[in-house]
């Protein structure tokens, strides 16, 4: 159960911080959000991001082993790299048409695979 709940929390949390972080670059599209200053689209993320600390900090303490998890530290890291990585490529792909996903990045995400694999292997 706590692997589901942290893994879930950890998806949760970085489809948050995709949107903080990167949504504003879409959202710019919208005519009352263009003509927002810096200084507001700032502020409109980091209530965003309120969001995914309101995950990422439960996920890192549910799953973390010394607090009764199953995961390490390092494995903690390597999950949630993983999730950041995939909710990204997903993001990227259905909101921005003009980006693609190409051979090399298929590579690249095959060795973060291999990394994952390494980093759980006993």
């Amino acid at each position: 159960m706590k692997t589901f709940l942290t893994i879930t929390l950890l998806v949760l949390s970085n489809t948050f911080m995709t949107f903080a972080w990167y949504g504003h670059l879409k959202f710019k599209e919208m005519k009352w959000f263009s003509a927002l200053p810096l200084v507001a689209v700032i502020l409109i993320s980091w209530g965003i991001a309120l969001f995914e600390y309101f995950c990422q900090v439960p996920a890192n303490r549910i799953g973390f082993r010394e607090n009764g998890g199953p995961f390490s530290l390092v494995e903690l890291k390597v999950i949630q790299e993983v999730i950041t990585l995939t909710i990204f490529t997903i993001f990227t792909l259905v909101f921005f048409k003009t980006e693609t996903f190409r051979l090399n990045h298929l590579i690249g995400f095959v060795f973060l695979i291999l990394a994952v694999y390494f980093i759980f292997k006993k």
